[in-house]
This record gives structure tokens, sequence and C-alpha cells, in this order.
């Protein structure tokens, strides 16, 4: 297993992956977010887990000008973590996130944010695991204004 920086011929694949972590995106706007990254016309930096050229997982970072319990600014955050359930357990999620954070430090950020949603216990765990500390739990609401 390499982790290694997004590749153009990885698209396809990236975006199946995409597609199980944020299933309410549609496929359009996860290729377009990838071929945006891919030209560098987007913040995102994207590191996959390349498994006998068969992509086990990704991480997705961008630079947010503030982050919950950050001090810096801007300062990294992760906006997307996945591992395949089929290759989880086996150090791909950790791997990957010591690439982002070799990227951060190669670039003299000292700190790193990232989220999950406060049902998701396999995430918490994770990032607990990989020495993240939880900030705060956040409930976010929303009301549909009427016209």
């Amino acid at each position: 297993m390499q982790v290694r920086p997004l590749d153009r011929d990885d698209i396809g694949d990236w975006v199946d992956l995409r597609a199980a972590l944020w299933p309410d995106q549609t496929r359009a706007e996860l290729e377009s977010e990838g071929r945006a990254a891919i030209a560098a016309e987007s913040p995102l930096v994207v590191f996959v887990a390349d498994d006998g050229g068969q992509l086990a997982g990704f991480i997705e970072i961008s630079l947010r000008s503030y982050a919950e319990g950050c001090g810096g600014s801007p300062v990294p955050y992760v906006e997307g973590w996945y591992v395949r359930d089929d290759a989880r357990r086996r150090g791909i999620g950790g791997a990957l996130m010591r690439a982002v954070e070799a990227w951060c430090r190669e670039r003299g950020y000292d700190e790193l944010g990232s989220d999950a949603n406060a049902g998701n216990r396999l995430s918490r765990v994770a990032h607990r695991a990989l020495g993240f500390g939880e900030v705060e739990t956040l409930v976010v609401f929303r009301k549909a204004l009427a016209r």
C-alpha cells in the first residue's frame, strides 16, 4: 500500500470513494470538485492510498481561515477522510493522516483541524487514536423561510 498525491488517472476511483462518504452529493459535483483539485483551481489537497492499483482510501485537506480550537490562520483542515470498508483496520487511515501531517509540517503549520458528525463513533475513535482531541460538539440547525 502506497500513500501518494491524487493523480488525474485516479479521479474515477476517487469519485467512487467520495460518493461512499458523501452519498447526498451528485456524481457530477464530486467529479467537478476532483477535476478542480487536479488542475490546482481548488484549495483542496488530496492524498490517496493505492493498494495494488486500486484506491483503498483518501484524505482531503484545505486551508481554512478559522477552525474551532485552533489558534493559527490559515489552518489546514481535514475536509474528508475515508477508507473502504474492506480495507479498514489495516493502518490505511493512519497512513493517510500521517501524509497530511507531513505536508502540513513541510509548510510550517503546527496544527491540524478536522471534524466528524457527533453520531459517527468510528470517526471519533479514529481521530482520538491518531492524537486529535475533541474541542466541542456542535449541533447545526436550519430553518426554511417562506417566500
